[in-house]
């Protein structure tokens, strides 16, 4: 069942600033909303200190290296011998939380595979504390903070899946930036220094044979001060999360998207199979144990879901207005085609996060907990 509480929409922002079923981009034309990201170099480190306090006196044992549960992706997945356990998922309220509404329905409907109780918070924090007291047996959290997490818990949680690929835009309202060569000599107005909207743009600027000298960066405390800028001035440039890029758009027509940010992070992989990453589902190590058939039933039902949000954005855009996540449906409708929604697992969403955690140690390694997490971090049949 689905535990409702009353949230601001601006509380978007922290799943834009932490924080996809994927496919081509359609026409660049959206816009922005408004979020917080701080200036904090150990904001990660800080999420995870409710999860580190419990765990410490956790009792719970370590689950073996090895762990196999059912292929989802099997023929036979469907097939499945749901166990009698009631699995508890958490999500952030974005993107993350819209990747799950096809499965929350059939949940509420008593049509799932596994028997579900969901809850949707707007702070990290609380997410991972209630992973810490055993209220929540798999969470979907900011790909950095799962990696913080594995390492301040001893290995404790496993990743299953990517849930969000990037949600970083460039967004103005001159058309003729058409590469991140382009902004050189510029203004960027963003939000978030030290934190990975920083880190993954100035990992761009090195891409593309530039460095902070060649524009000027501009911090503001949230998005909604970056998208009032866009407005007065029209010549700025802003670097935005979604669902807030959409809603700037809406209320200024003469912005746009210019430059997708996944798109750039492709261009200079070089062979690479490293992905933009916003979020991932982890499970905490006993449970998964305990429970293989109710995770395996999990994935085959996340994949679905994440899928219906592509295949009918009419009925998905529908269902995020009315479980609050964004206000109004015609919104959510225009902001996800850009959400990069997915379910990425096994050997492809490992290379794909793991590139992307190696981009950010590079950049600071307390941004992914001190160090780069193991191969178990990774939960690969």
């Amino acid at each position: 069942m689905m535990k409702k509480k009353s949230y601001l929409f601006a509380a978007l922002a922290l799943a834009g600033v932490l924080s996809g079923c994927s496919g081509s981009q359609p026409d660049r034309t959206p816009a922005a909303a408004s979020t917080e990201a701080a200036s904090e170099p150990s904001a990660a480190e800080s999420t995870v200190a409710a999860f580190t306090e419990a765990a410490k006196d956790s009792t719970d044992a370590p689950a073996p290296d090895a762990i196999t549960i059912p292929d989802p992706s099997a023929a036979d997945a469907s097939s499945v011998v749901p166990e009698d356990v009631t699995v508890r998922v958490g999500s952030l309220k974005g993107p993350t939380s819209m990747g799950l509404v096809w499965l929350m329905e059939q949940s509420e409907k008593g049509e799932a595979g596994n028997q579900y109780e969901f809850t949707m918070v707007t702070a990290a924090d609380e997410l991972l504390a209630k992973v810490a007291s055993g209220e929540l047996d798999i969470a979907l959290i900011p790909a950095n903070v799962a990696s913080v997490l594995y390492n301040k818990t001893q290995g404790k949680i496993a990743v299953i899946d990517i849930n969000t690929l990037g949600v970083l835009d460039i967004v103005a309202a001159d058309e003729s930036i058409q590469s991140i060569a382009d902004l050189k000599g510029r203004t960027v107005y963003l939000t978030g220094k030290g934190t990975t909207p920083d880190y993954v743009f100035r990992y761009l600027l090195s891409g593309n044979g530039m460095s902070e000298a060649d524009l000027t960066l501009e911090f503001k405390s949230e998005p909604t001060e970056v998208a009032a800028l866009l407005k007065e001035q029209p010549d700025a440039i802003g670097l935005l999360p979604q669902p807030f890029v959409t809603a700037a758009c809406a209320q200024n027509e003469s912005l746009k998207i210019v430059l997708d940010l996944t798109e750039e992070w492709e261009k200079i992989q070089d062979g690479s199979k490293s992905r933009l990453v916003t979020g991932v589902t982890v499970v905490r190590r006993p449970f998964l144990e305990e429970n293989p058939n109710a995770v395996s039933l999990f994935l085959e039902e996340h994949r679905a879901s994440a899928a219906f949000t592509g295949s009918d954005p009419d009925a998905a855009a529908e269902l995020i207005a009315a479980l609050g996540i964004i206000e109004k449906a015609p919104v959510a409708k225009k902001a996800l085609p850009y959400c990069n929604i997915t379910c990425l697992v096994g050997e492809e969403m490992k290379t794909a996060l793991k590139g992307y955690l190696q981009v950010l140690y590079e950049q600071d390694p307390a941004s992914v907990g001190g160090k780069l997490p193991e191969d178990d971090f990774y939960f690969c049949r």
